[in-house]
């Protein structure tokens, strides 16, 4: 498969107690999600609390799991930044730490023009020096959307080969682009449509049922009415405290978050823990 096709989980980072990145939390995460359904991972994207990581701790990161667990799926890197010059940076930090893919995401607060996104894309790609550029369009988080007409033209540069489609009421094919699915509840509408797959945050924890979605199309409207309670409960609050509240939870080491994101609430935490136990995933932790 290519670097930007299948069900792809956007992976929690792992912290200690005292907010230090947990090497050994993060291979077991990679470990498990790439054993529960998922083609491959995207390491230190928004739910893997990118922004909070210095460049150092990102790239260490990606290559760790690159060298832990890179020969068992897609291991893709998220390097966006809202300054072309440090995504650029990023960008070439990641390839040499052995990502096969990069995501970078619409430059956020700038607010950059047309002509500025195409020439903010174009430094990545070359940056990126072959390696495909997967484009995140997530205008919920950045105040600046990338249409379908933008999406094509960007298609054009060499080296951006996909999007992350964060705008479901956008979600199209793209001539030139693979389309991936940047929300959860729109994997089974962008795989019906032919697109590449999803960026999924609920694959952490029902990612067999999310591949199955994937590998059995027949099955896939079903198996997705049935997620869809999974979904919303791990977007009550913005991820990954969700995620992590989960995780933790079904005894994974997901540790704790960094701020400016915090711990789940009482009410969260029993939103989640209402969810994990309605899909018998409690049950089945506390039985092992």
């Amino acid at each position: 498969m290519r670097p930007y096709e299948g069900l792809l989980t956007a992976m929690v980072t792992p912290f200690h107690a005292d907010g230090r990145v947990n090497d050994d939390a993060a291979v077991a995460m990679a470990r498990h999600l790439l054993a529960s359904g998922s083609h491959g991972l995207v390491v230190a994207g928004t739910t893997g609390e990118g922004t909070t990581l210095s460049d150092d701790e990102l790239a260490s990161l990606v290559e760790l799991i690159v060298r832990e667990c890179g020969s068992d799926g897609t291991i893709v890197a998220g390097a966006g930044s809202n300054d072309t010059r440090h995504a650029t940076e990023l960008t070439e930090r990641v390839v040499a730490a052995g990502a096969e893919a990069v995501l970078s995401v619409t430059p956020y607060y700038n607010k950059p023009n047309r002509r500025g996104i195409h020439a903010h894309f174009g430094e990545v790609a070359r940056a990126a020096g072959g390696i495909p550029v997967i484009l995140y369009n997530i205008p919920g988080r950045t105040a600046v959307n990338m249409g379908p007409d933008l999406l094509a033209e960007l298609a054009q540069i060499p080296g951006v080969e996909a999007v992350k489609q964060a705008n479901t009421a956008e979600q199209q094919r793209i001539d030139g682009l693979a389309v991936l699915a940047g929300n959860d509840d729109a994997y089974a509408a962008n795989l019906d449509m032919g697109g590449a797959g999803g960026i999924c945050v609920a694959s952490h924890i029902v990612g067999p049922e999310m591949r199955r979605m994937y590998d059995e199309p027949d099955a896939r409207a079903e198996i997705d009415a049935s997620l869809r309670d999974v979904y919303e409960t791990l977007f009550i609050t913005a991820s990954p405290t969700p995620v992590k509240a989960a995780l933790n939870m079904l005894g994974h080491d997901a540790g704790t978050l960094r701020l400016p994101m915090v711990e789940a609430d009482e009410a969260e935490t029993a939103a989640v823990r209402a969810m994990l136990e309605r899909h018998g995933l409690l049950s089945a932790v506390q039985t092992a």
